[in-house]
Formats: structure tokens, C-alpha cells, sequence
């Protein structure tokens, strides 16, 4: 095994990146990163502790593609979290396995905690505070992980709502017309519209 490199955090980030691309979570273990880098698992710790630390260099890696500029300030409230959902959507959709793990680093990457916070204050300027700012963040968190994780693991467009189509309709009328309509449904009006529903419950 050739002696190891000094390596950058960006570049053990990178590696751990091309994993969790080509094999998901399932896949990643320190073992995995190391040979991604031409090394032994033991020349990886002289980087980091163990995988959870490699995990957060892998998140903050990714979200920190995200744009957390705050948008136009004349621009209406909802626009503005439109913006920020789909800059972080774009980002993330790119790189599905990360998903679960932006969650379990979410206090660890300065990104992320960005983001978070620009969209604290477009909730605020839409007159939220107090715990229902608490809970409309999370929320919208909520709804973004959800639609992504349902988009990739779940589209409409797959055998699912083929199946789901096929039922018998008189035990599942609801379910089987609506899967029918759902196969006409593209991924953008489905997380966009999706938004849209979350939006008006929010200004209401």
C-alpha cells in the first residue's frame, strides 16, 4: 500500500462523496473511503476519528454548493422561500444518498446552519416567531427531505404507482384513480406543487 498523501478535507470529502454516489449509505464505511484514496483504512485515521466525522465533512461538502444569499428583499416572503427550497433542492437532489445524513449533521455544517438561518429570517419578516417559527422551519425542512426522498426512492413515474394504478377499484377507488392521474404528474409540478400547498397553510 503506497504511503499516504497529505490530503485536504475537501479531498477526503470528495472521496467520500463518489462512494455514497456510486454505492449509497449502505456502502460507506472508512474501509471503502480509504481505497476511493489509494490508502489503507488505518493511513484514514491519521484524517479523521471515524465515519461520523467523515460523514460531516461529507455534508458540509455538499451543502456547500447551496446559495444561502439572501433573495431580493422586495420580493415577496413566499417567493423568497421558494428560492431558498429550490436552491437547496437542486443541490441535494444531485447527491440523494446524502439526504439522511444532512439530518444527523445538521448542527455541524456552517452551510446548512446558513441556509437555516436565512430562511429564519424570511419566516420572521412574514410575521412568524415564537414556536410557530420553530415549527414552520421544521416543517419546511420536513417537507423538502420528504418530497426529495420520495422522488428517488418513490417516483411517480415508477412501478408503484403502476401498481397502485391496477388495483381493484371497488376496494380502493381513491387510491387506484388517483395513482392514474399521478403518472402524468412531473417531478417539478409535484414538489413545486407540493410547496405551493405548504406555502398557503403557512400564510393563512
Amino acid at each position: 500500500m503506497p504511503r499516504p498523501r497529505s490530503l485536504t478535507p475537501d479531498q477526503l470529502a470528495s472521496a467520500a462523496l463518489a462512494v455514497l454516489d456510486r454505492e449509497g449509505l449502505a456502502g460507506l464505511s472508512m474501509r471503502a473511503v480509504a481505497k476511493e484514496l489509494g490508502m489503507s483504512a488505518m493511513a484514514l485515521y491519521r484524517y479523521v476519528d471515524d465515519r461520523e466525522e467523515l460523514e460531516g465533512l461529507v455534508v458540509e461538502r455538499v451543502l456547500s454548493a447551496v446559495d444561502t444569499t439572501p433573495p431580493e428583499p422586495g420580493t415577496p416572503w413566499e417567493e423568497r422561500l421558494r428560492i431558498m427550497v429550490g436552491r437547496l433542492r437542486d443541490t441535494i437532489i444531485a447527491h440523494p444518498a446524502v439526504l439522511p445524513l444532512t439530518l444527523t449533521h445538521r448542527h455541524r455544517s456552517p452551510s446548512g446552519l446558513r441556509w437555516s438561518e436565512t430562511a429564519l429570517a424570511i419566516l420572521t419578516e412574514a410575521g412568524l416567531d415564537g414556536e410557530r417559527r420553530v415549527v414552520a422551519l421544521r416543517a419546511l425542512l420536513g417537507y423538502v427531505i420528504g418530497a426529495i426522498q420520495l422522488e428517488h426512492l418513490g417516483p411517480l413515474s415508477g412501478t408503484g404507482t403502476v401498481a397502485i394504478a391496477e388495483l381493484p377499484s371497488d376496494a380502493f377507488p381513491y387510491m387506484a384513480e388517483t395513482a392514474r392521474q399521478a403518472r402524468s404528474v412531473g417531478v417539478e409540478r409535484e414538489f413545486f406543487g407540493g410547496l405551493e400547498v405548504f406555502l398557503r397553510g403557512l400564510g393563512a
